[in-house]
């Protein structure tokens, strides 16, 4: 390797690798920010209870995969449930459940949702 080439490596790379760094750092506080936010935001939302309509229903699958120390890949995944409801007033809202609410719930089903901000706290089919 020539010396121009070495001396632009070690000059660039801890500059490149300290920018890098910091930007992971700042990615991973800007998520946690916004889900303490969204907490903080559901926590202070009043408790609703709304006649309304399951007009849709989606999973979103997570595929992981895992490098063991042992040297065997290893694979999980993992599955969040929404469901669409649209209130009386037209309004529609997804909401993030468990996979039990969400196996009992089908499209057409309609009652009374109760919900505290973006947060589900159960339907009741009527």
């Amino acid at each position: 390797m020539s010396f121009a080439l070495w001396n632009f490596m070690e000059t660039v790379f801890p500059i490149a690798f300290v920018i890098l760094f910091f930007f992971v750092i700042a990615v991973f506080v800007t998520v946690m920010v916004q889900g303490l936010t969204q907490w903080n935001k559901n926590n202070h939302s009043p408790r609703l209870t709304v006649e309304a309509t399951v007009v849709a229903k989606r999973q979103d699958i997570n595929h992981h995969h895992q490098n063991h120390s042992n040297g065997h890949m290893g694979s999980s995944t993992s599955t969040s449930y929404y469901v669409t409801f649209q209130v009386e007033s037209g309004d529609r809202m997804e909401l993030p459940m468990s996979g039990r609410e969400y196996g009992i719930l089908v499209e057409g089903d309609r009652g009374r949702l109760s919900f505290q901000g973006t947060r589900y706290l159960g339907f009741e089919i009527t």
